[in-house]
């Protein structure tokens, strides 16, 4: 595990943007989070799912990437929120390190800045092998027994 000092979010500039879309899962995980290129595309094309996203740094260096919907207005039945984790993903050279665990955290507390934020949502597509559900749930997500484009929402309580 590292400590959450050790690790930040900071926005991609053109300076770090190269080393941040070289950034990638394992080939089983490919399933379940899209790379950080599909990411920044989905954000450019859904300005209504008000993405907000970093990389994830640890030592100075980029090893992961974190896309939220922040604070989505109601009445879009298309879109979860109005706070929705909608990818997180550590470089598979630095899993299972506590990165991913330390991202969420840091995630959680720019959400407490936020309004209204009293939960962060968020969903995994059904699957066995290398699914995150059972890293979600590990780090207090709950399934809430929905389904959203097919895929299962969980829950995480914030205050």
């Amino acid at each position: 595990m590292v400590a959450v000092t050790q690790v930040s979010l900071q926005p991609i500039t053109d300076a770090n943007r190269a080393a941040v879309v070289a950034l990638d899962v394992t080939p089983a995980q490919q399933n379940y989070v899209a790379g950080v290129t599909d990411s920044l595309a989905d954000a450019l094309g859904s300005p209504q799912a008000m993405p907000w996203y970093r990389a994830i740094y640890a030592d100075g260096a980029p090893i992961g990437f974190v896309m939220i919907s922040d604070n989505i207005p109601p009445g879009d039945p298309t879109l979860l929120g109005p706070y929705f984790l909608w990818r997180l993903l550590v470089d598979a050279r630095y899993q299972g390190r506590g990165y991913g665990r330390a991202a969420l955290d840091l995630v959680i507390a720019y959400l407490s800045t936020r309004p209204a934020a009293h939960e962060l949502l968020t969903s995994v597509a059904p699957g066995e092998d290398s699914s995150p559900l059972g890293f979600y749930q590990h780090l207090g997500f709950q399934d809430t027994g929905e389904f959203f484009d097919g895929e299962r929402v969980l829950r995480l309580p914030l205050r």
